[in-house]
């Protein structure tokens, strides 16, 4: 090694060494600021769900506005199917979540999904209702953000 390339080796480690040597940052504190929580609900006659639905939701702790991150919804019993999800706000009247979507066959059920993991999607109040129904079928499966 030249003593031009001792130098820049030697300045290079002495702006990476109080980086290496400081604390890392956690993301622990900014995740625990947010609540994730998954509910469920099955309904119909019968084994299994016909139809069901899983909601993820989240909120920031003391907020009234939960974002809903996805909604799965799954028919048992079935070899195909198409599904939308609605959201009735508290007052307010059903409206469309999301589209009817073609639901693939998984073993003796059907599933589909919307949206995404993470904190992002539309934002309801408190105590608004999610349902799933599945185009032909009059029951429903609905669940309520806590």
């Amino acid at each position: 090694m030249n003593r031009r390339t001792i130098t820049t080796v030697a300045a290079l480690a002495a702006v990476l060494v109080p980086v290496a040597a400081a604390p890392a940052v956690s993301a622990a504190p900014a995740a625990a600021r947010y609540v994730d929580t998954r509910v469920r609900d099955c309904a119909g006659s019968g084994s299994g769900c016909r139809p069901g639905v899983v909601v993820h939701h989240w909120h920031k702790r003391g907020s009234t506005a939960r974002g809903v991150g996805w909604v799965y919804a799954s028919r048992e019993g079935v070899r195909t199917g198409t599904a939308r999800w609605l959201v009735k706000k508290p007052g307010g009247a059903w409206k469309t979540g999301g589209g009817w979507k073609r639901a693939a066959r998984v073993g003796s059920f059907v599933e589909t999904a919307w949206g995404r993991d993470g904190h992002t999607g539309p934002t309801y109040p408190r105590g608004s209702r999610i349902c799933v129904e599945f185009r032909g079928l009059e029951t429903k499966a609905c669940v309520t953000l806590k």
